[in-house]
């Protein structure tokens, strides 16, 4: 199945966080947070102002974000789970 967001929204796709701390010990499914931390994966094709232009967005597709815990809306794709959320619910680009 093929997504393709709207005007200024991205679907993300969460990377999941390490199972163990640095010192080693295994954190149980229970104790995990869900990761604020994640992949673009597709991206909408800009917001349009009250003008009608159109104004592209600044994250692209392959980016990895940060955004806030109880951003965007979840949405399973062929069984993986993505967030759909708008591009000003981005809290920054992580540079490699």
């Amino acid at each position: 199945m093929k997504i393709r967001p709207l005007q200024d929204r991205l679907l993300v796709k969460r990377i999941a966080e390490e199972e163990k701390t640095k010192g080693g010990i295994i954190i149980p499914d229970t104790a995990k947070e869900k990761p604020v931390e994640g992949e673009v994966v597709a991206v909408g094709s800009g917001k349009t102002d009250d003008k009608g232009k159109q104004h592209p967005l600044t994250v692209k597709t392959g980016d990895r974000i940060l955004f806030g815990k109880y951003s965007g809306q979840e949405i399973t794709v062929d069984g993986v789970e993505h967030l759909i959320l708008r591009e000003d619910e981005v809290l920054g680009v992580i540079e490699r």
